[in-house]
């Protein structure tokens, strides 16, 4: 369901709002400023009419010409943001249920980014999940906020077993809370060549109202890094908030299933439906349709998903899979 053209950022996958609209209204309220969002330059219109339709219009569409990851994305963003302002960094295309915890963790963390600090949200593991990266927690610096020992690679079964049992560690959600000064001053020491790619694009960009249109060649010239590589794994003053939210990042069908309100028989209809569903003794099922009416007698952890004219069943569990279906479709 999720292309190129209408990325799952653009979809309704989990509540009637999509997941960009989601996240927009994660920061809405007194405490937050309009949001600055840094998006592909194809989805100028998609993003501007979601964010309109909840009432959290951007404060400036940053649109980048070519993708070049993380970390220069959030450096166009921290310059275009006042400089001492706190910039909270969130993907949009992640789940977050318990959104007063999630708040209840910024408010822990702001003290130390106001002091310069740059902080990431450690999410409390309940699997040993090899699918994410994990922080190792450090000694406490404050109420509820930690330094981080370091930062550790998507791991291995066994050590990620080992990782939750030992219970000092917590999965890298990739959310990060510092002031727009504090980032820039760390990519200046560790990332210098990206920092001077993305001012450059930033100073010869082209502005269209609130759109911000960074230069092409200069962002170009921007390497290509992570911010956890280029800054968070090598600045000094890192710190953690480790928070129960309700997070995930949706990597999956089987992520949808297991954040998803189940019936009685432990199905799921994820999302928006506009298809429907007879199900007659079936359990544990994920089901979604866009259109096609779906029916199912007799069986069990399925997920079966229908868009347009495709139609996608396998079975609960495997749904990481999909990524070597999607490479035969191409082929």
């Amino acid at each position: 369901m999720s292309t190129p053209a209408m990325p799952k950022q653009m979809l309704a996958l989990t509540a009637e709002d999509t997941m960009l609209q989601l996240t927009a209204k994660r920061a809405q309220g007194e405490r937050f400023a309009a949001p600055i969002v840094v998006a592909n330059a194809r989805h100028a219109d998609m993003v501007e009419e979601q964010l309109h339709a909840v009432s959290a219009a951007a404060q400036a569409l940053i649109l980048e010409p070519v993708g070049r990851n993380t970390a220069p994305a959030i450096a166009l963003a921290a310059l275009a943001a006042p400089g001492d302002a706190p910039l909270l960094v969130m993907p949009s295309d992640h789940v977050i249920l318990d959104v007063p915890a999630f708040h209840a963790a910024i408010e822990a963390a702001l003290p130390l980014v106001e002091q310069g600090w740059l902080v990431t949200f450690g999410i409390d593991p309940h699997a040993p999940e090899t699918g994410y990266g994990w922080i190792r927690i450090g000694e406490e610096i404050s109420g509820g906020v930690h330094r981080v020992a370091r930062f550790v690679e998507k791991p291995p079964r066994d050590a990620a077993e080992a990782m939750l049992a030992a219970g000092d560690h917590a999965w890298n959600g990739g959310i990060f809370l510092f002031r727009a000064d504090a980032y820039l001053g760390a990519l200046a020491v560790h990332a210098p060549e990206m920092l001077t790619a993305c001012q450059h694009a930033m100073t010869d960009a082209r502005r269209d109202g609130f759109r911000i249109f960074p230069d092409a060649d200069a962002f170009g010239a921007a390497p290509l890094d992570s911010i956890d590589y280029a800054v968070m794994e090598k600045a000094e003053q890192v710190a953690v908030v480790r928070v129960s939210m309700g997070w995930s990042d949706l990597g999956s069908w089987d992520a949808l299933h297991e954040i998803s309100e189940h019936d009685a028989d432990g199905n799921a209809h994820a999302g928006q439906n506009d298809g429907e569903v007879i199900a007659i003794n079936t359990h544990n099922c994920l089901v979604r349709s866009d259109g096609a009416r779906v029916a199912m007698i007799g069986v069990e952890d399925l997920i079966v998903v229908a868009s347009g004219n495709d139609i996608l069943i396998l079975p609960r569990g495997r749904s990481q899979e999909v990524k070597a279906l999607i490479e035969a479709m191409k082929r």
